[in-house]
């Protein structure tokens, strides 16, 4: 049975080839290959020997996959379209700055939350990604520079794929693997309670952002279903403990949609729920058009000044993030939507 390279552990090489009597050594040997030389097939590793590098090609392949598309924004982003050995894909995205480079991974082909403004989502889920396929984003990823960050905050709910996605971000996290520090992973959830119960027990130093996107039930409800299996009244309580538990930030992230979520009213209950939770800010963010959703509108910058000083007046600590890569199809999911409707486009 194989197992894919990118699946493995920096700790887990050494008793893998001490079963197969082999030296320890040449677990350096390999990672060097795979996270230092960014090995693509076991062919480059070339400080192993050739026998040795059949046998890991047939029991630790390491994973096939391609950018099949690039779109590329004004602004430097660049969003990257993953493909799979078995025809599916993810999209990625990078996102430089003047002090770090960070990348958006993605966690599911698809989703199934079906949260209304999300593109990811709009056919649903295809399959969730291996562990493997997860750290093969940011492999790829590498060639375009040197990425400092982590968001997971792609394509699908990393909490319905927890097991893998741990694994995944303990492999990126690790020294001896990508070697990205804890504290600039951050997870992305759109509200599953049970994975940030989990998450708070695992010890690890990640960040942890959730998303909100109304400040009430019923309008929460209508936008994000995740919202009627765990409403505020169960999500805020597992979010405040977990801020005492790990003692680290929660950021809510709000997506302000025009005539949807953006009124002084909305703004104004928006802080009084972030309030029951200690240790948590907020990320304001305007929407990025979604071609699905034709109805929902990018809000005006006074709109989004005006929710940021309630919210920030209301002693709530308050980012308004800026869209970007919004000529490189920004929201997310929208580059994966475009290339399944391209045969459809040709055949009309």
């Amino acid at each position: 049975m194989t197992k894919p390279a990118w699946s493995i552990l920096p700790d887990e090489w050494k008793p893998i080839l001490a079963e197969r009597g082999l030296r320890a050594f040449r677990a350096d040997q390999i990672l060097q290959s795979l996270y230092r030389d960014c090995i693509r097939d076991w062919d480059g590793a070339t400080t192993l020997p050739k026998d040795f590098r059949e046998t890991l090609k047939e029991e630790f392949p390491i994973t096939p996959c391609e950018v099949a598309a690039v779109s590329e924004s004004s602004d430097g982003t660049k969003k990257l379209l993953v493909s799979f050995a078995d025809g599916e894909a993810v999209e990625t995205v990078l996102i430089p700055a003047a002090s770090r480079f960070t990348q958006c991974i993605s966690t599911q082909a698809g989703c199934a939350m079906g949260c209304a403004f999300c593109a990811s989502g709009a056919n649903g889920l295809s399959r969730s990604l291996a562990a493997d396929e997860i750290v093969a984003q940011h492999m790829l990823a590498r060639s375009f520079g040197e990425v400092t960050n982590i968001v997971v905050m792609g394509m699908g709910e990393p909490f319905a794929n927890y097991d893998e996605t741990l694994r995944a971000l303990r492999l990126i996290n690790s020294g001896r693997g990508p070697n990205i520090g804890a504290r600039h992973i951050t997870i992305s959830t759109c509200g599953v309670v049970p994975g940030i119960e989990r998450l708070a027990r695992e010890g690890i130093q990640f960040e942890l952002s959730v998303s909100l996107h109304a400040p009430n039930d019923e309008l929460r409800s209508q936008l994000m279903p995740v919202n009627r299996r765990w409403p505020l009244d169960v999500l805020l309580p597992a979010c405040a403990a977990y801020t005492a538990a790990t003692k680290r930030i929660i950021t809510f992230e709000y997506t302000v949609v025009a005539g949807v979520n953006d009124s002084r009213a909305c703004a104004e209950e928006l802080a009084r729920q972030v309030r029951r939770v200690p240790m948590a800010k907020v990320n304001l963010i305007p929407l990025s058009p979604v071609a699905h959703r034709p109805d929902f509108r990018t809000p005006d910058e006074s709109t989004m000044l005006m929710f940021l000083d309630v919210l920030m007046k209301r002693g709530v600590q308050t980012m308004l993030r800026r869209s970007r890569g919004k000529d490189a199809d920004a929201a997310c999911g929208q580059l994966r939507l475009r290339r399944a409707a391209a045969p459809r486009e040709a055949a009309t």
